[in-house]
This record gives C-alpha cells, structure tokens and sequence, in this order.
C-alpha cells in the first residue's frame, strides 16, 4: 500500500510540476505584455481613439485576471490533491 501511495505522490508532483510551467509560461506572457505597455508613449498614443485604448488596456486586464486565475486554479488543484494523499497516510495509520 506504501508503495501506492509512493506512486500516487510522485505522480501527482510531475503534475504540479507541469501545472506550475503553464503557469509560469502564462506569467512571462503578462510580463511582456506589461512592459510593452509601460514602453507606450504618455503623449498622444495612436489607438485609433479612445476606444482603441480601452481596447487594449481590456486585453492587457484580461491577461493580468487570466495568470491570477491560473494560480488560483494550481493552488487549489494541490490543495484537493494534498487532501486526498493526506486521508491515504491517515488511514493507513489506522490499520
């Protein structure tokens, strides 16, 4: 049974491990987007008017809200995870 529990584990941690790559490849992606719009002029931007601008501050939220949910949905993928291995060692300490 240990060693199911072993596999279950070391299973889970490649998971998480390739969770947290999407995550992080996500978050690089917000970060560039960040710095290209820090690089934006302050004066006169061409956005085709202010509707092009609140366009792509939108986009730039919307990524910003989509890396937070991301590490959201991780933290809480491990912690469901880390409950059912926690229930596996408990139960075995009861036998």
């Amino acid at each position: 049974m240990e060693q199911k529990i072993t596999e279950i584990i070391v299973h889970m941690s490649h998971s998480h491990q390739q969770m947290a790559r999407v995550i992080d490849a996500e978050r690089q992606v917000a970060v560039r987007m960040a710095q290209i719009v820090h690089a934006i002029p302050d004066a006169e931007p061409a956005f085709e008017g202010t509707s092009g601008l609140l366009e792509n501050s939108g986009r730039v939220n919307k990524s910003v809200i989509s890396y937070l949910n991301a590490i959201a949905d991780l933290q809480e993928a491990m912690a469901e995870n880390l409950g059912y291995v926690m229930k596996e060692i408990r139960g075995q300490d009861e036998e």
